[in-house]
């Protein structure tokens, strides 16, 4: 069996790594850590989990996480940046779902996130890890950089396309909508029952910390500098992210015809599912899943592309495709300990 450690369990994506690892028949799970819970059981924690991990929470100790095969990295931005070198020096893989080693530039981290990247001489060497496109690269890879929420529901939406000449590169702005869990377990205003309940709200307009990450993917695909217009917003649920992204087509073109160039491009991706004509993403049909609903339409009044894509921000945008990403990078079945389908209703 493979040992598995979880750094920082006691969060929303620890919780979720742990739920869905518990049912994965290749893996044991061996260390979990919370600086705020620690000596306390996971199962006190997480009523939840009680009768099924039993594992007492420790303090976070590089040595110790060494002990494991595989190691999850669910920490907040900046605190594993120092931590993954030295897993990564002990043979360990590691899996990091933060945001401290997805972008390539450093000056661009520095930018984004006000802050010195201390180990940039890494950046190079830890892969992102989006399977859909980065597969051969994360087979082969020690350390991966776990995509955020919003930039996996956006550049899915917009993956096929980019290698066309069907859309308007300058033209792309994307609408996203998250659950308040999108913000971690931490007590904040924003996401108190009172301040987000019966509201929607837009938040970090024109500046989001995604913004960088989702402009280097599609610019990679592009093969050019693409830039968007982002505008994420908080919406009164607990998990669930729907992207609307709008494109401007240079040509006229059917819903049929780029509905089948999705299904193309998608073939074989067992998680990535590209609805049928006249059907529209939604988080109702992923909830508690991995998988990446897409639905296309054309507003032919304005020749503009209209692209809906859905995932659960903590399974498909987070915990799901860190495993995922473990199983490319051990061999096992992609798909192993994630093909549940969605909880409905």
């Amino acid at each position: 069996m493979i040992k598995v450690g979880i750094a920082g369990a006691s969060g929303y994506t620890g919780l979720e790594l742990i739920r869905l690892l518990a049912n994965h028949p290749e893996v044991e799970l061996s260390v979990l850590t919370s600086e705020t819970y620690k000596e306390k059981s996971i199962a006190d924690v997480f009523p939840s989990l009680n009768g099924i991990i039993d594992i007492n929470l420790q303090s976070l100790d590089c040595e110790i996480l060494k002990s494991c095969d595989v190691v999850f990295l669910a920490l907040p931005h900046t605190i594993g940046m120092g931590i993954l070198p030295e897993l990564l020096q002990s043979n360990c893989k590691v899996i990091d779902l933060s945001a401290d080693y997805r972008l390539k530039n450093a000056a661009a981290y520095s930018e984004w996130y006000s802050l010195t990247h201390i180990h940039p001489e890494f950046l190079s060497q830890v892969v992102y890890g989006l399977p859909e496109l980065h597969r051969e690269k994360i087979k082969s890879a020690q350390g991966v950089a776990n995509p955020g929420c919003y930039p996996t529901s956006v550049i899915l939406a917009l993956a096929p396309l980019l290698k066309t000449d069907w859309i308007d590169l300058d033209s792309i702005i994307a609408d996203s909508k998250s659950g308040v869990s999108g913000a971690g377990r931490k007590t904040s205003i924003t996401t108190q029952f009172s301040e987000a309940n019966e509201g929607v709200t837009p938040y970090s307009l024109a500046g989001h910390r995604h913004t960088p990450e989702i402009e280097q993917e599609l610019s990679c695909l592009a093969g050019k500098p693409i830039k968007i217009s982002f505008s994420p917003h908080l919406i009164p649920m607990s998990r669930g992210m729907l992207s609307t992204v709008y494109i401007n087509l240079k040509n006229k073109l059917k819903d049929e015809d780029l509905i089948e160039h999705y299904k193309n491009f998608y073939n074989n991706e067992y998680f990535i599912r590209v609805l049928d004509i006249g059907r529209f993403a939604s988080t109702h049909s992923i909830s508690g899943s991995n998988f990446c609903d897409i639905g296309i339409k054309i507003d032919r009044r304005v020749n503009r592309l209209v692209v809906t894509s859905a995932i659960d921000n903590l399974i498909k945008g987070a915990s799901g495709q860190a495993i995922q990403n473990m199983n490319i990078i051990l061999g096992f079945g992609e798909t192993t300990g994630l093909q549940s389908p969605a909880m409905f209703p």
